[in-house]
């Protein structure tokens, strides 16, 4: 997440950096044409008043004035630039979607460590999570902490794990996905109506629903939406087939 907030900041810095150099470079044109225009005067008409010292004070205080405007219209430029990019990323960063950066090896061979995800969060506004979504989360022991795992059990089911085999209703489960099963039982655990039972692909390293227990649906952040690095494996992700 705080990866994702770099990205954002970056951004928002690029948009300013691109508007303060052609704000420059338009003020240099300017500076251009008026000095090429003042000699073109000079050439064409000279007076009296082109000797007149009188003349210095008011011409360095014109330039001090210019600067100034200058100044502030670059100072305003960059204001703007940074008030319509927050309008447009602030939105979309806290109700539609988010970065997340997988650390660990518990989703793997789905999700292998350093990958970098889009995660939907707008969808589970209108629907409930679906079986075999992955799903990030918030740790319920603590909540500053955040998972990605599978969802296996949903709200008013009954999940028990075998041997590593997982029964839902008493029906086995079967999950291609998975390449690394444990040897480990659970009992059964009925799930509340808000409650969902998650597990990570890898599960001989996954610390999930078998040790913390099911997770409430006010704990999930979203969905995972988009793999955007590295290049060759960026895809979306479609619910597999039980």
């Amino acid at each position: 997440m705080i990866i994702g907030n770099i990205c954002y900041l970056l951004l928002i810095l690029a948009l300013c950096i691109m508007n303060f150099v052609k704000l420059i470079f338009k003020q240099n044109l300017d500076m251009e044409s008026n000095k090429g225009n003042k000699q073109a005067d000079n050439q064409n008409s000279m007076s009296e008043d082109d000797f007149d010292m009188s003349h210095f004070s008011d011409k360095g205080e014109s330039i001090a004035t210019s600067w100034a405007k200058r100044f502030g219209l670059l100072v305003f430029e960059v204001v703007k630039v940074v008030v319509i990019s927050l309008a447009i990323i602030l939105p979309i960063r806290l109700w539609l979607v988010q970065p997340f950066y997988v650390e660990g090896a518990s989703m793997e061979p789905s999700f292998y460590d350093s990958e970098y995800l889009i995660i939907n969060e707008i969808s589970y506004r209108f629907e409930e999570p679906q079986r075999g979504e992955v799903i990030i989360f918030r740790n319920p022991q603590n909540t500053k902490i955040y998972f990605i795992k599978r969802v296996l059990g949903l709200p008013g089911e009954t999940i028990e794990i075998k041997q590593g085999k997982v029964f839902i209703d008493d029906e086995l489960i079967e999950e291609s996905y998975i390449e690394n099963f444990s040897t480990q039982s659970k009992q059964a655990t009925i799930l509340a109506e808000d409650e969902y039972f998650v597990m990570g692909d890898n599960r001989t390293n996954s610390f999930d629903s078998r040790s913390i227990g099911p997770i409430k649906a006010k704990h999930i952040i979203g969905k995972v939406w988009v793999r955007g690095w590295p290049l060759d494996r960026i895809n979306t992700f479609n619910l597999p087939t039980y």
